[in-house]
Protein backbone atom coordinates (compact mmCIF):
# COMPACT_ATOMS: atom_id res chain seq x y z
CA UNK A 1 0.00 0.00 0.00
CA UNK A 2 1.39 3.07 -1.03
CA UNK A 3 1.31 6.40 0.94
CA UNK A 4 0.09 9.83 0.11
CA UNK A 5 1.92 11.91 -1.32
CA UNK A 6 2.86 15.26 0.52
CA UNK A 7 1.30 19.08 -0.94
CA UNK A 8 4.05 20.84 -2.48
CA UNK A 9 6.17 22.83 -0.98
CA UNK A 10 5.98 20.84 2.36
CA UNK A 11 8.84 21.73 5.01
CA UNK A 12 9.43 18.69 6.12
CA UNK A 13 9.49 17.10 2.41
CA UNK A 14 11.77 19.97 1.82
CA UNK A 15 14.05 18.95 4.70
CA UNK A 16 14.13 15.04 3.32
CA UNK A 17 15.05 16.17 0.60
CA UNK A 18 18.16 18.31 1.42
CA UNK A 19 18.78 15.37 4.07
CA UNK A 20 20.08 13.12 1.24
CA UNK A 21 22.94 15.18 0.65
CA UNK A 22 24.30 14.27 4.08
CA UNK A 23 23.60 10.79 3.24
CA UNK A 24 25.74 10.96 0.18
CA UNK A 25 28.22 13.89 0.87
CA UNK A 26 29.84 11.31 3.18
CA UNK A 27 31.52 9.49 0.79
CA UNK A 28 32.40 12.00 -1.49
CA UNK A 29 34.17 13.73 1.05
CA UNK A 30 35.34 11.60 3.12
CA UNK A 31 36.09 8.71 0.90
CA UNK A 32 35.87 9.85 -3.22
CA UNK A 33 38.09 13.24 -2.24
CA UNK A 34 40.00 12.18 0.72
CA UNK A 35 40.81 9.03 2.77
CA UNK A 36 40.88 6.90 -0.66
CA UNK A 37 43.23 8.63 -2.79
CA UNK A 38 45.24 9.45 0.60
CA UNK A 39 44.82 4.97 0.96
CA UNK A 40 45.04 4.32 -3.10
CA UNK A 41 48.25 6.36 -3.28
CA UNK A 42 50.15 4.47 -0.53
CA UNK A 43 49.20 1.22 -0.52
CA UNK A 44 49.55 1.13 -4.56
CA UNK A 45 53.32 2.71 -3.93
CA UNK A 46 54.10 -0.22 -1.22
CA UNK A 47 52.76 -2.85 -3.12
CA UNK A 48 54.44 -2.10 -6.58
CA UNK A 49 57.37 -0.48 -5.22
CA UNK A 50 56.92 3.02 -7.15
CA UNK A 51 54.00 5.12 -8.27
CA UNK A 52 53.95 3.16 -11.85
CA UNK A 53 51.49 0.35 -11.74
CA UNK A 54 51.46 -3.00 -13.83
CA UNK A 55 47.85 -3.19 -14.95
CA UNK A 56 46.62 -5.11 -18.39
CA UNK A 57 50.47 -5.18 -19.53
CA UNK A 58 50.76 -1.59 -19.59
CA UNK A 59 52.81 0.35 -16.77
CA UNK A 60 50.77 3.69 -15.93
CA UNK A 61 51.04 5.92 -12.82
CA UNK A 62 49.10 5.05 -10.17
CA UNK A 63 47.12 8.49 -9.91
CA UNK A 64 46.43 8.62 -13.62
CA UNK A 65 45.15 4.84 -13.83
CA UNK A 66 42.75 5.65 -10.90
CA UNK A 67 41.79 9.20 -12.81
CA UNK A 68 40.71 7.12 -16.27
CA UNK A 69 39.06 4.57 -13.44
CA UNK A 70 36.48 7.16 -12.02
CA UNK A 71 36.26 8.31 -15.74
CA UNK A 72 34.56 5.08 -16.82
CA UNK A 73 32.81 4.98 -13.78
CA UNK A 74 30.73 8.32 -14.90
CA UNK A 75 30.56 7.18 -18.00
CA UNK A 76 28.83 4.54 -17.51
CA UNK A 77 26.45 6.41 -15.20
CA UNK A 78 25.45 8.03 -18.43
CA UNK A 79 24.37 4.96 -20.04
CA UNK A 80 22.00 3.77 -17.38
CA UNK A 81 20.45 6.46 -16.28
CA UNK A 82 19.62 7.65 -19.35
CA UNK A 83 18.26 4.63 -20.29
CA UNK A 84 16.06 4.61 -16.92
CA UNK A 85 14.77 8.12 -16.76
CA UNK A 86 11.85 7.19 -19.10
CA UNK A 87 10.83 4.61 -16.83
CA UNK A 88 10.93 6.60 -13.56
CA UNK A 89 9.17 9.47 -15.45
CA UNK A 90 6.43 7.15 -17.13
CA UNK A 91 5.88 5.22 -13.68
CA UNK A 92 6.99 7.45 -10.84
CA UNK A 93 10.22 5.14 -9.78
CA UNK A 94 12.66 8.31 -8.90
CA UNK A 95 12.44 7.58 -5.07
CA UNK A 96 13.38 3.31 -6.56
CA UNK A 97 16.29 4.48 -8.38
CA UNK A 98 17.03 6.54 -5.88
CA UNK A 99 17.40 3.29 -3.48
CA UNK A 100 19.29 0.99 -6.25
CA UNK A 101 21.72 3.42 -6.97
CA UNK A 102 22.22 4.13 -2.96
CA UNK A 103 22.57 0.58 -2.22
CA UNK A 104 25.32 0.26 -4.98
CA UNK A 105 27.56 3.00 -4.13
CA UNK A 106 27.29 2.23 -0.16
CA UNK A 107 28.42 -1.69 -0.64
CA UNK A 108 30.81 -0.64 -2.83
CA UNK A 109 31.99 1.90 -0.71
CA UNK A 110 31.98 -1.05 2.36
CA UNK A 111 33.63 -3.12 -0.02
CA UNK A 112 37.41 -0.97 0.23
CA UNK A 113 37.58 -2.63 3.47
CA UNK A 114 39.48 -5.20 1.23
CA UNK A 115 41.85 -3.51 -1.26
CA UNK A 116 45.40 -3.83 -0.30
CA UNK A 117 47.55 -2.80 -2.90
CA UNK A 118 48.03 -5.69 -4.74
CA UNK A 119 44.63 -6.12 -5.75
CA UNK A 120 44.77 -3.40 -8.05
CA UNK A 121 41.52 -4.52 -9.99
CA UNK A 122 39.37 -4.47 -6.93
CA UNK A 123 40.70 -0.83 -5.80
CA UNK A 124 39.68 0.51 -9.05
CA UNK A 125 36.21 -1.41 -9.63
CA UNK A 126 35.54 -0.56 -6.55
CA UNK A 127 35.70 3.31 -6.44
CA UNK A 128 33.88 3.03 -10.42
CA UNK A 129 30.65 1.30 -9.04
CA UNK A 130 30.78 3.98 -5.98
CA UNK A 131 30.94 6.71 -7.95
CA UNK A 132 28.16 5.16 -9.96
CA UNK A 133 25.84 4.80 -7.24
CA UNK A 134 26.65 8.30 -5.93
CA UNK A 135 26.19 9.63 -9.65
CA UNK A 136 23.04 7.67 -10.08
CA UNK A 137 21.16 8.48 -7.43
CA UNK A 138 21.68 12.37 -7.70
CA UNK A 139 20.17 11.99 -11.12
CA UNK A 140 16.55 11.13 -9.63
CA UNK A 141 16.96 13.51 -6.59
CA UNK A 142 17.68 16.48 -8.03
CA UNK A 143 14.51 15.67 -10.35
CA UNK A 144 12.81 15.67 -7.51
CA UNK A 145 13.43 19.77 -6.76
CA UNK A 146 10.74 20.80 -9.20
CA UNK A 147 8.12 18.37 -7.71
CA UNK A 148 8.77 19.30 -3.93
CA UNK A 149 8.73 23.22 -4.62
CA UNK A 150 7.48 25.99 -6.43
CA UNK A 151 10.30 27.65 -8.81
CA UNK A 152 10.80 30.67 -6.24
CA UNK A 153 12.30 28.52 -3.88
CA UNK A 154 14.67 26.61 -5.82
CA UNK A 155 17.60 28.91 -4.98
CA UNK A 156 17.22 28.63 -1.36
CA UNK A 157 16.44 25.14 -1.41
CA UNK A 158 19.50 23.62 -3.46
CA UNK A 159 21.97 26.12 -1.25
CA UNK A 160 20.71 24.17 1.69
CA UNK A 161 20.57 20.84 0.59
CA UNK A 162 24.43 21.63 -0.27
CA UNK A 163 24.71 23.46 3.30
CA UNK A 164 23.43 20.22 4.87
CA UNK A 165 26.02 18.01 2.75
CA UNK A 166 28.74 19.74 3.87
CA UNK A 167 27.45 20.29 7.59
CA UNK A 168 27.21 16.32 7.63
CA UNK A 169 30.15 15.29 5.98
CA UNK A 170 32.40 17.35 7.61
CA UNK A 171 30.90 16.17 10.76
CA UNK A 172 32.11 12.89 9.64
CA UNK A 173 35.39 13.52 8.78
CA UNK A 174 36.32 15.20 11.87
CA UNK A 175 35.86 12.30 13.69
CA UNK A 176 37.93 10.18 11.05
CA UNK A 177 40.85 12.62 11.10
CA UNK A 178 40.59 11.67 15.03
CA UNK A 179 40.46 7.92 14.45
CA UNK A 180 43.20 7.79 11.87
CA UNK A 181 45.50 10.16 14.26
CA UNK A 182 44.72 8.03 17.73
CA UNK A 183 44.35 5.13 15.71
CA UNK A 184 45.72 2.84 18.92
CA UNK A 185 42.84 4.17 21.08
CA UNK A 186 40.61 2.06 18.83
CA UNK A 187 42.70 -1.02 18.96
CA UNK A 188 43.83 -0.43 14.90
CA UNK A 189 47.37 -1.64 14.05
CA UNK A 190 48.14 1.37 11.82
CA UNK A 191 47.12 4.10 10.37
CA UNK A 192 46.20 2.94 7.00
CA UNK A 193 43.85 0.10 9.37
CA UNK A 194 41.99 3.02 10.52
CA UNK A 195 41.09 4.49 7.45
CA UNK A 196 39.81 0.87 5.77
CA UNK A 197 37.39 1.02 8.84
CA UNK A 198 36.52 4.18 7.70
CA UNK A 199 35.02 2.97 4.51
CA UNK A 200 33.03 0.68 6.14
CA UNK A 201 31.62 3.21 8.42
CA UNK A 202 30.94 5.62 5.26
CA UNK A 203 29.15 3.24 3.86
CA UNK A 204 26.62 2.56 6.47
CA UNK A 205 25.99 6.09 7.23
CA UNK A 206 25.30 6.57 3.55
CA UNK A 207 22.71 3.32 3.52
CA UNK A 208 21.01 4.45 7.63
CA UNK A 209 20.63 8.51 6.59
CA UNK A 210 19.40 8.43 3.51
CA UNK A 211 16.47 6.55 4.71
CA UNK A 212 15.07 9.91 6.03
CA UNK A 213 14.55 10.71 2.39
CA UNK A 214 13.49 7.16 1.06
CA UNK A 215 10.47 8.29 3.65
CA UNK A 216 9.23 11.43 2.74
CA UNK A 217 9.87 11.46 -0.91
CA UNK A 218 6.72 10.50 -2.38
CA UNK A 219 5.28 10.29 -6.05
CA UNK A 220 2.55 9.28 -7.90
CA UNK A 221 2.22 5.53 -8.65
CA UNK A 222 1.52 4.61 -12.09
CA UNK A 223 1.33 0.71 -13.89
CA UNK A 224 4.10 -0.15 -16.17
CA UNK A 225 4.09 -2.57 -18.57
CA UNK A 226 7.66 -4.17 -18.42
CA UNK A 227 9.34 -5.14 -21.50
CA UNK A 228 12.55 -4.36 -23.41
CA UNK A 229 10.70 -1.57 -25.54
CA UNK A 230 10.72 0.58 -22.11
CA UNK A 231 14.43 0.34 -21.51
CA UNK A 232 14.24 2.26 -25.14
CA UNK A 233 12.25 4.92 -23.84
CA UNK A 234 14.22 6.37 -22.20
CA UNK A 235 16.77 7.42 -24.86
CA UNK A 236 13.48 8.47 -26.61
CA UNK A 237 12.91 10.87 -23.97
CA UNK A 238 16.59 12.21 -23.63
CA UNK A 239 16.45 13.25 -27.45
CA UNK A 240 12.75 14.60 -26.77
CA UNK A 241 14.19 17.13 -24.23
CA UNK A 242 17.49 17.36 -26.61
CA UNK A 243 15.13 18.47 -29.80
CA UNK A 244 13.35 20.55 -27.03
CA UNK A 245 16.80 22.32 -26.01
CA UNK A 246 17.52 22.92 -29.10
CA UNK A 247 15.25 24.94 -30.10
CA UNK A 248 15.28 27.08 -26.47
CA UNK A 249 18.66 29.27 -26.66
CA UNK A 250 18.17 29.72 -23.25
CA UNK A 251 18.64 26.57 -22.41
CA UNK A 252 20.76 25.08 -24.97
CA UNK A 253 23.29 28.29 -24.19
CA UNK A 254 23.63 27.38 -19.94
CA UNK A 255 23.70 23.93 -20.62
CA UNK A 256 27.24 24.47 -23.14
CA UNK A 257 28.10 26.76 -20.12
CA UNK A 258 27.50 24.17 -17.46
CA UNK A 259 29.64 21.52 -19.59
CA UNK A 260 32.58 23.32 -19.68
CA UNK A 261 32.14 24.70 -16.13
CA UNK A 262 32.08 20.85 -14.58
CA UNK A 263 34.77 19.48 -16.21
CA UNK A 264 36.94 22.19 -14.57
CA UNK A 265 34.65 21.71 -11.22
CA UNK A 266 34.34 18.38 -10.24
CA UNK A 267 37.72 17.32 -12.09
CA UNK A 268 39.16 20.08 -9.16
CA UNK A 269 37.13 18.54 -6.35
CA UNK A 270 38.08 14.82 -7.72
CA UNK A 271 41.50 15.34 -7.76
CA UNK A 272 42.38 17.96 -5.50
CA UNK A 273 44.26 16.09 -2.38
CA UNK A 274 46.27 14.32 -5.40
CA UNK A 275 47.36 17.80 -6.25
CA UNK A 276 48.53 18.77 -2.56
CA UNK A 277 50.33 15.12 -2.35
CA UNK A 278 52.08 14.78 -5.92
CA UNK A 279 53.15 18.26 -6.58
CA UNK A 280 53.28 19.76 -3.27
CA UNK A 281 54.27 17.02 -0.71
CA UNK A 282 52.09 17.70 1.98
CA UNK A 283 51.49 15.57 4.36
CA UNK A 284 47.95 13.25 5.19
CA UNK A 285 46.99 15.44 8.06
CA UNK A 286 47.61 18.16 5.76
CA UNK A 287 45.71 17.06 3.53
CA UNK A 288 42.79 15.71 5.26
CA UNK A 289 42.73 19.02 7.62
CA UNK A 290 42.77 21.40 4.67
CA UNK A 291 39.98 19.31 3.19
CA UNK A 292 38.16 19.99 5.79
CA UNK A 293 38.34 24.06 6.23
CA UNK A 294 37.09 23.61 2.44
CA UNK A 295 33.87 22.08 3.97
CA UNK A 296 33.36 25.14 6.23
CA UNK A 297 34.03 27.67 3.80
CA UNK A 298 32.05 25.51 1.33
CA UNK A 299 28.84 25.88 3.50
CA UNK A 300 28.47 29.31 3.62
CA UNK A 301 29.59 29.86 0.01
CA UNK A 302 26.45 28.15 -1.18
CA UNK A 303 24.26 30.38 1.32
CA UNK A 304 26.46 33.47 0.22
CA UNK A 305 25.91 33.01 -3.42
CA UNK A 306 22.32 31.66 -3.17
CA UNK A 307 22.06 35.09 -1.24
CA UNK A 308 23.60 36.94 -4.29
CA UNK A 309 21.64 34.93 -6.43
CA UNK A 310 18.08 36.04 -4.96
CA UNK A 311 19.33 39.53 -4.99
CA UNK A 312 21.42 39.76 -8.49
CA UNK A 313 20.08 36.94 -10.50
CA UNK A 314 21.55 33.76 -11.33
CA UNK A 315 23.67 34.89 -14.23
CA UNK A 316 25.74 37.47 -12.29
CA UNK A 317 25.61 35.21 -9.20
CA UNK A 318 27.81 32.09 -11.33
CA UNK A 319 29.56 34.64 -13.34
CA UNK A 320 31.38 36.07 -10.61
CA UNK A 321 31.91 32.48 -9.69
CA UNK A 322 33.34 31.71 -12.87
CA UNK A 323 35.77 34.27 -12.66
CA UNK A 324 36.92 33.23 -9.00
CA UNK A 325 37.45 29.26 -10.77
CA UNK A 326 39.38 30.95 -13.79
CA UNK A 327 42.16 32.63 -11.03
CA UNK A 328 42.15 29.45 -9.08
CA UNK A 329 43.12 27.58 -12.03
CA UNK A 330 46.23 29.72 -13.06
CA UNK A 331 47.14 29.99 -10.16
CA UNK A 332 47.66 26.31 -9.46
CA UNK A 333 50.15 26.10 -11.87
CA UNK A 334 52.47 28.85 -10.31
CA UNK A 335 51.72 27.56 -5.98
CA UNK A 336 54.73 25.84 -4.23
CA UNK A 337 54.34 26.58 -0.69
CA UNK A 338 52.01 24.51 1.42
CA UNK A 339 50.45 28.71 2.30
CA UNK A 340 49.69 29.17 -1.10
CA UNK A 341 47.40 25.77 -1.56
CA UNK A 342 45.29 26.73 1.48
CA UNK A 343 44.33 30.11 0.21
CA UNK A 344 43.52 28.35 -3.42
CA UNK A 345 41.63 26.03 -1.27
CA UNK A 346 39.78 28.74 0.47
CA UNK A 347 38.92 29.92 -2.43
CA UNK A 348 37.73 26.41 -3.34
CA UNK A 349 35.25 26.38 -0.69
CA UNK A 350 33.78 29.59 -1.26
CA UNK A 351 32.84 28.80 -5.03
CA UNK A 352 32.39 24.67 -4.87
CA UNK A 353 29.48 24.43 -3.29
CA UNK A 354 27.56 27.95 -4.98
CA UNK A 355 28.50 27.15 -8.35
CA UNK A 356 26.73 23.56 -8.01
CA UNK A 357 23.96 24.63 -6.25
CA UNK A 358 23.61 27.72 -8.43
CA UNK A 359 23.40 25.37 -11.93
CA UNK A 360 20.59 23.24 -10.19
CA UNK A 361 18.59 25.29 -9.52
CA UNK A 362 18.67 27.35 -12.64
CA UNK A 363 18.40 24.47 -15.10
CA UNK A 364 15.29 23.67 -12.60
CA UNK A 365 13.84 26.97 -13.56
CA UNK A 366 14.23 26.15 -16.94
CA UNK A 367 12.48 23.38 -17.47
CA UNK A 368 8.98 23.62 -19.26
CA UNK A 369 6.39 24.10 -16.18
CA UNK A 370 3.83 21.52 -15.60
CA UNK A 371 6.44 18.99 -17.50
CA UNK A 372 5.68 15.61 -15.57
CA UNK A 373 9.05 14.38 -17.79
CA UNK A 374 11.47 15.97 -14.46
CA UNK A 375 13.79 12.64 -14.24
CA UNK A 376 14.08 13.25 -18.33
CA UNK A 377 15.17 16.16 -17.90
CA UNK A 378 17.73 16.49 -15.05
CA UNK A 379 18.67 13.08 -16.28
CA UNK A 380 20.42 15.13 -19.57
CA UNK A 381 21.35 17.28 -17.01
CA UNK A 382 23.27 14.92 -14.72
CA UNK A 383 24.33 13.16 -18.02
CA UNK A 384 25.75 16.30 -19.34
CA UNK A 385 27.93 16.87 -15.70
CA UNK A 386 29.38 13.30 -15.86
CA UNK A 387 30.07 13.74 -19.03
CA UNK A 388 31.89 16.62 -18.95
CA UNK A 389 33.80 14.64 -15.91
CA UNK A 390 34.41 11.88 -18.59
CA UNK A 391 36.50 14.36 -20.83
CA UNK A 392 37.63 16.44 -17.82
CA UNK A 393 39.57 13.74 -16.06
CA UNK A 394 40.48 12.14 -19.29
CA UNK A 395 42.25 15.34 -20.37
CA UNK A 396 43.89 15.93 -16.66
CA UNK A 397 45.21 12.03 -17.15
CA UNK A 398 46.67 12.48 -20.74
CA UNK A 399 48.01 16.14 -19.55
CA UNK A 400 49.66 14.47 -16.45
CA UNK A 401 51.02 11.43 -18.06
CA UNK A 402 52.66 13.28 -21.12
CA UNK A 403 54.31 16.01 -18.77
CA UNK A 404 54.74 14.28 -15.30
CA UNK A 405 52.65 17.31 -14.06
CA UNK A 406 49.42 18.41 -12.60
CA UNK A 407 50.33 21.51 -13.09
CA UNK A 408 50.08 21.30 -16.77
CA UNK A 409 46.96 20.34 -16.69
CA UNK A 410 45.47 22.94 -14.38
CA UNK A 411 45.97 25.50 -17.19
CA UNK A 412 43.39 23.29 -19.25
CA UNK A 413 40.84 23.59 -16.65
CA UNK A 414 41.09 27.43 -16.43
CA UNK A 415 40.23 27.44 -20.60
CA UNK A 416 37.50 25.30 -19.95
CA UNK A 417 36.17 28.17 -17.34
CA UNK A 418 36.92 30.79 -19.54
CA UNK A 419 34.39 29.42 -22.81
CA UNK A 420 32.18 28.36 -20.29
CA UNK A 421 32.44 32.76 -18.98
CA UNK A 422 32.00 33.85 -21.81
CA UNK A 423 28.86 31.40 -23.33
CA UNK A 424 27.37 32.52 -20.36
CA UNK A 425 28.32 36.38 -20.19
CA UNK A 426 26.12 36.35 -23.86
CA UNK A 427 22.92 34.49 -22.30
CA UNK A 428 20.02 35.75 -20.66
CA UNK A 429 18.94 33.32 -18.11
CA UNK A 430 15.26 33.92 -18.69
CA UNK A 431 12.92 30.73 -19.20
CA UNK A 432 11.34 30.40 -22.84
CA UNK A 433 8.06 29.99 -24.25
CA UNK A 434 7.39 26.33 -25.48
CA UNK A 435 7.51 26.58 -29.38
Amino acid sequence: MSLPVWPINTPKVINAWCSFDIANSAYILSVNTVLYPIYYQQVTREAFGSELLSFMGMNVKNTVLYEYAIALGYFLVILLTVSLSGVADLGGYRRRFMQFFTLLGSFACMGLYFFKGENIGLGLLLPMLAVLGFAGSLVYYNSFLPIIATPERHDRISARGFSFGYAGSMLLLTFHIFSVQNFQWFGFSDSMEAIRFSFIQVGLWWLVVSQVAFYYLREEQKVVQWDMSIFTRGFHEVSTVFRYIQKHRTMYRFLLSFFFFSMGVQTIIIVASLFGKAELGLSDTILIMTILSIQLVAIAGALIFGKVSTRFGNRTSLLWMLGIWIFICISAYFIHAAYQFFILSALVGLVMGGIQSQARSTWSKLIPSNTTDTASYFSFYDSTEKLAIVFGMLGFGIIEQATGSMRNSSLLLSLFFVVSFLILAFTKLQKEESS
